[in-house]
């Protein structure tokens, strides 16, 4: 499974501005998604995308709500999207707005990737959702798809603005929910589609936009680049993380706060730069963990309880299930092999 990056903290608060409205106390869902609270009061700060995911998957079970997405895009602001919500808003057309989603889109997240495809008269926005997760990838693809529209009808100041049509990947949720989306999207939606896409007529292109200013959008886009940059570096910090692990399970020591004093930083700070870069501590931990006991099976005459010590684990048992987890063998059965 690849990696689900990060998403911009401005994604995560659309989420909370609903759980808030909805009276639903998200203090729990944060402490069991591994974020913290403060995280909220950062302003252009990244949380890792398997934590959002996470937390939009607890969400989704407490409310119990299967159009959860669709009512979350309700609660769409400027800066939901991060620095492109203002770059957008400072666009002279819808059309122009279009074409800024994709170069930086990925400000506001790596939940997914936008293609932009013309047929006649008819253009369709794709959208390609990165997070796989069963219960959280549908709703989504609704929160971006209503968030589109409904952000899109406010830069224009057209309540009315509607798509042509809507396709979805997702099953339906069921006729009395399907209304919902005809009521919002003013538009057929198909269920149980082959991609994800908003299909607008090629005239909605050239609304005008209520805020025009290009010197301000050329300000905010040479910024935006300057954030793409910095999303792109620093790419040498996992391998540097994974060899201080190397040395500590040396030792069979496996604690955050030491590999952090061994880079010069605190622990917190670690885990908002690894999470920069879409990884988590636990993370490279287990592909360090796998490849030593690899290394350890192959190479050395150590007993399996002694190679499951000297990886940190506290129980044999526990190391003989993520090893077969991984490999799909036990790790006496991959050391005969």
């Amino acid at each position: 499974m690849p990696p689900l990056g990060t998403a911009s903290v401005s994604a995560l608060r659309q989420y909370v501005r609903y759980a808030d409205a909805k009276g639903i106390d998200t203090s729990n869902l944060f402490s069991k998604a591994g974020l913290e609270l403060n995280i909220l009061d950062t302003g252009d700060g990244r949380l890792n995308g398997e934590q959002f995911q996470t937390f939009i998957r607890l969400l989704a079970e407490t409310t119990g709500n299967p159009v959860l997405g669709l009512e979350t895009g309700d609660y769409v602001q400027p800066g939901s999207y991060s620095v492109l919500g203002y770059i957008t808003m400072s666009c002279a057309t819808l059309g122009e707005a279009v074409t800024r989603i994709a170069p930086y889109e990925k400000l506001v997240g790596d939940m997914g990737t936008t293609g932009l495809r013309m047929n006649g008269d008819e253009v369709s926005l794709v959208w390609t959702c990165n997070f796989t997760d069963p219960l959280v990838w549908p709703q989504v693809v609704d929160n971006v798809f209503a968030s589109w529209i409904n952000y899109a009808r406010w830069l224009a100041d057209n309540r009315k603005a509607s798509p042509l049509r809507v396709q979805l990947r997702r099953s339906s949720p069921g006729s009395d929910y399907e209304k919902a989306y005809a009521e919002r999207w003013q538009c057929p939606v198909e269920f149980s589609a082959e991609e994800d896409c908003v299909i607008l007529h090629q005239s909605l292109l050239s609304t005008r936009l209520r805020q025009p200013d290009p010197l301000l959008r050329k300000t905010l886009e040479t910024h935006a680049l300057s954030q793409l940059a910095l999303l792109d570096s620093d790419t040498d910090l996992t391998s540097r993380v994974k060899q201080s692990i190397q040395k500590q399970l040396a030792d069979g020591v496996t604690r955050q706060d030491m590999i952090a004093e061994d880079l010069g930083m605190t622990s917190r700070t670690l885990q908002r730069k690894l999470g920069q870069e879409g990884v988590s501590y636990q993370k490279l931990l287990d592909e360090v963990r796998q490849q030593m006991a690899e290394d350890y099976l192959r190479n050395t005459e150590m007993s399996i309880p002694d190679i499951a010590f000297r990886l940190g684990y506290s129980e044999t048992t526990s190391f003989h299930r993520k090893f077969k987890a991984v490999m799909g063998q036990t790790p006496g059965d991959f050391r005969k092999n």
